[in-house]
């Protein structure tokens, strides 16, 4: 046995259909392609999502919601995260935007918002952007003072 008379095993190898190879072949004439139309003509090919000229889904379904452009969006911050920092010893007695960046609570570029959710015992005087109204009755209350900028 040599290179030049190397072969594959008995039956290893399938002949494949030759189409379009005159009509003796049996797949000649059409050439398994069916009769005319669009499937039948080189270069065919289905755009995504085409339903053949159905309205398609993603046209069918309507649009919905708005985004209002002029949206403010706020940086929510609780008065229980500030009280765990006051505990902590991570601020004394007064926070402004620097030291709730240093903090990690906001962005630089972000508008604060105080929410009163838990509780503050500790007396602060607090600057950023707004407050809820139990925030603030709860920063007033516990002895400190709430500044809008």
């Amino acid at each position: 046995m040599s290179l030049h008379n190397l072969t594959p095993a008995e039956g290893s190898i399938k002949k494949g259909k030759r189409i379009a190879r005159g009509e003796g072949s049996g797949k000649g004439g059409t050439a398994t392609r069916g009769h005319n139309g669009q499937k039948s003509r080189s270069g065919y090919s289905k755009k995504i999502g085409f339903e053949g000229g159905q309205m398609p889904l993603q046209r069918r379904v309507p649009k919905f919601g708005f985004t209002n452009i002029n949206r403010k969006e706020y940086q929510g911050i609780n008065l229980d995260k500030l009280q765990s920092l006051v505990d902590s010893g991570k601020i004394t007695d007064t926070v402004n935007l620097d030291i709730l960046i240093a903090n990690r609570l906001a962005r630089k570029n972000d508008l604060v918002k105080i929410l009163g959710n838990g509780e503050l015992k500790a007396k602060l005087n607090i600057t950023v952007h707004k407050f809820t109204a139990t925030a603030k009755a709860a920063i007033e209350a516990a002895g400190g003072e709430a500044a809008t900028l």
